[in-house]
């Protein structure tokens, strides 16, 4: 079964799509009919499908994740006990804890059966740049 890791370097927060990267796997693989899984190893990261049409979709969810979960030096985060690694750190755990590392897709005549309007996204937590890395494996 086709497994390979692609990298993405992030700038910092945000949604990075990765779509592209995907489809070329799923193309290479030659399978026709199955499910590729995606699974990224990192606990401050996410992964999304999500509408890549208006970019504004991404930088609303940028924002209400930022007003959901501000930075631990927040007065409103007064009660958070890990701050060893700064204070995006834990906020980007509690993103990552209410979205998904992993994501599921079914694949026919050798394409991703995604929508018309859903594209594949890495979602960045962290303030600082990130090399993340994201499993694809397809099986049948």
């Amino acid at each position: 079964m086709p497994q390979t890791i692609i990298s993405i370097q992030t700038r910092g927060p945000g949604l990075y799509e990765f779509t592209g990267e995907v489809e070329a796997f799923v193309a290479a693989s030659g399978e026709g009919e199955g499910l590729l899984t995606l699974f990224v190893r990192h606990t401050s990261c996410s992964l999304l499908i999500q509408e890549n049409a208006d970019p504004d979709v991404r930088r609303d969810l940028d924002r209400f994740f930022k007003r959901l979960v501000p930075p631990s030096d927040d007065p409103s985060m007064a009660w958070i006990s890990h701050r060893a690694e700064g204070p995006d750190d834990m906020p980007a755990h509690i993103k990552a804890a209410l979205t998904q590392v992993s994501l599921s897709i079914p694949l026919s005549g050798g394409r991703l059966l995604l929508g018309t309007w859903q594209g594949l996204y890495l979602f960045e937590h962290r303030r600082h740049p990130h090399r993340r890395e994201i499993v694809l494996h397809l099986g049948r």
